[in-house]
């Protein structure tokens, strides 16, 4: 609760994507136009070795790649906080520069919130607009917008019936004629010199270029003769939706958004999901998408994972020690303490709640219940050979010192490495060996105290007959043969 979430930690994978966003009448070139300028954006951090880019009509796709890890000082997360300003300022094109997700299966945006409901497109629309201004009123967003957008241009050509009645036009010669001027569709091909070409009737390109220009098109009329498109239609201009998208089954709207360095994406999505709850109106759900989809019903799985490893190790515990109360000791006596210690460095900020660091909790339950199995099952034999819980306990822990120190050491030092990695994929090698380490070293003082303390207060009383005849405890070497 007090510590990052987040599925994966973000992974310096020395490239850097731009989601290029054109507006929705652009054309190729006008895209091509600034490509110029997205490239001299790219190139002015220093530590970019080359750029990509591919244009299409409605955006594009692009990003850089850096130079190796150790010709640079910054991340990749940073410098694309630093070009974000710079993208920005560019005219014609919006360009988010975002860092690769650290898993497969993401898309192009960290976040993505999915607003879904059998309304009308214009009223998720007004909600997802809400909801990407409270986004940026968190100050947790570098950028967040919305999929539905109705700011594609349309223009219909509506036909006075009566006028066309009476100069004598057919309608369908009139949409043949159009589709021809204007459709781009080829009608036949040629060859010159081995090579095959399309024969595309259309206008020059000068006439076309806006809807008004249509008006002064020739259509064939009765007896050849020709009729100017505007004797007998009128032009009606209206907005559309790019696109309009459906989610399990449900008119949707997808909010994304971009994080500058040091916000997770739990962070934002749970200001995203508490500004949902308060503006989605009955009727209205949300789910996720992308990263966020991973993030929400994969990545909250510690504690059911959990659980069930302790109910494995107690069952095997038990089989092993015919007892209840000694898996008790062993499992309660130094593992949640452990836990505790690994998680306070997650809480300080050292490393965050992932996929990896969980592997290393769970990891850090066997090693450390290794070393309470040590003492117990070494108390035991002692109890057998007559001395009481107390002192059974005392010795166990002496004795058994040595192989609990030589346990913990290996761990640790074979660890450590993976707490100082740098480098591609050291984020992930950073938490496993964060929890491992200091997971291990906190967890061993607590078996070495706290356990002996709780065996001699719960464990079963196995002394034979210390009234009438003593038996004399074993000595280390005996104990070590049993």
């Amino acid at each position: 609760m007090f510590s990052t979430n987040e599925l994966a930690p973000n992974e310096d994978q020395g490239f850097i994507f731009g989601i290029i966003n054109a507006p929705a009448n652009a054309t190729l070139d006008q895209v091509t136009l600034f490509s110029d300028e997205i490239n001299k954006a790219f190139m002015s951090a220093p530590e970019v070795s080359n750029t990509f880019q591919i244009n299409l009509p409605t955006g594009g796709f692009g990003g850089l790649v850096t130079k190796p890890w150790d010709e640079r000082d910054r991340s990749t997360e940073q410098i694309a906080a630093e070009l974000f300003p710079k993208t920005g300022a560019i005219a014609g094109l919006q360009v988010i520069p975002v860092t690769p997700p650290p898993l497969p299966g993401g898309s192009n945006f960290p976040i993505e919130i999915v607003i879904a409901s059998t309304a009308e497109p214009k009223e998720l629309l007004d909600i997802a607009n809400k909801l990407v201004a409270k986004a940026f009123e968190s100050g947790l967003f570098m950028f967040a917008d919305t999929d539905l957008k109705y700011d594609q241009p349309q223009t219909e050509i509506v036909f006075d019936r009566d006028k066309v009645a009476a100069l004598g036009l057919n309608l369908q010669q009139v949409g043949a004629d159009l589709s021809a001027l204007i459709g781009g569709n080829y009608v036949n091909r040629f060859q010159v010199q081995g090579r095959s070409y399309k024969v595309i009737p259309q206008i020059k390109r000068t006439e076309r270029l806006s809807a008004d220009q249509l008006k002064e098109i020739y259509v064939s009329g009765p007896g050849g003769k020709l009729v100017q498109l505007s004797t007998f239609a009128t032009l009606k201009n209206s907005v559309e939706p790019r696109e309009l998208k459906r989610f399990q089954q449900l008119n949707s709207a997808t909010v994304h958004g971009a994080l500058p360095p040091g916000v997770s994406k739990d962070q934002a999505l749970r200001v995203l999901e508490d500004e949902a709850a308060k503006l989605l109106p009955a009727g209205f759900v949300i789910d996720y998408a992308g990263e966020s989809r991973q993030l929400r019903k994969e990545g909250n799985t510690l504690v059911t994972t959990m659980v069930l490893s302790f109910v494995l190790i107690f069952l095997v515990l038990a089989a092993q020690f015919e007892s209840f109360r000694d898996p008790f000791i062993i499992l309660f006596g130094s593992v949640p303490l452990a836990l505790s210690g690994a998680l306070v460095f997650s809480f300080l900020g050292f490393t965050s709640l992932n996929i990896y660091s969980q592997v290393g909790l769970i990891t850090l339950v066997g090693l450390v219940a290794k070393n309470g199995i040590l003492i117990v099952e070494f108390a035991n034999h002692l109890q057998q050979s007559g001395l009481t819980r107390v002192e059974a306990a005392m010795q166990a822990s002496v004795t058994r010192l040595r192989a609990i120190l030589m346990t913990t050491a290996a761990t640790v030092v074979g660890h450590t490495p993976l707490v100082f990695a740098s480098g591609p994929g050291a984020a992930a090698r950073n938490s496993i060996g964060i929890v491992l380490v200091t997971g291990m070293l906190i967890g061993t003082a607590f078996t070495l105290f706290v356990v002996p303390v709780i065996y001699s207060l719960v464990a079963t009383d196995r002394s034979k007959g210390r009234k009438g005849h003593e038996h004399q405890a074993p000595t280390v070497k005996e104990a070590l043969a049993v």
